[in-house]
């Protein structure tokens, strides 16, 4: 017994270690705020956008330097790269132009494709219904010349017979 009390007792330790890890203790107030006291609030503001008041509260602390400062050397770099990713930007939006008049041509092949295939189909239905209307015919009329020709030939009269139409 003394064995199973300790095999449970170590399952029962395993199963709770996890929510024991993930219990936090409870912490001590650092600071109380009464209902009188409330902390000093920065006044709102609604800057312009791209205002360096609006860069700043937005952690942001770029400034163009003055065009006197700039080195042209950089200026020049930065006008390549911009037109390089401008060219690119105008590739890409070439190629999905292409490729979605390639989807919607290839989009309108296969509807067409469907549409034409379902014309077939319903016209090879409406072929086996009038081929299966004109066997039941045939069968029907096959049947009434078969009755026809056992009747003349069980009566003593003479029957002229009427062909079935073969």
């Amino acid at each position: 017994m003394t064995r199973f009390t300790l095999a449970a007792a170590t399952a029962l330790l395993l199963a709770a270690g996890p929510v024991i890890a993930q219990t936090t203790p409870p912490q001590a107030p650092t600071q109380r705020t009464t209902p009188q006291q409330t902390p000093a609030q920065a006044p709102v503001s609604n800057p312009a956008p791209g205002s360096q008041e609006w860069l700043r509260l937005r952690g942001e602390s770029y400034s163009a330097a003055p065009e006197v400062e700039q080195d042209p050397a950089e200026v020049a770099e930065t006008i390549r790269l911009n037109a390089a990713i401008a060219a690119r930007n105008a590739a890409a939006e070439r190629r999905e132009i292409e490729g979605t008049a390639a989807w919607q041509a290839e989009d309108a092949r296969w509807r067409a494709e469907t549409a034409r295939l379902e014309t077939q189909r319903a016209q090879w239905e409406a072929d086996a219904a009038a081929a299966e209307a004109a066997r039941l015919r045939y069968e029907r009329e096959r049947a009434a010349w078969a009755a026809e020709v056992a009747a003349c030939q069980r009566s003593p009269r003479s029957c002229v017979s009427r062909s079935p139409g073969y």
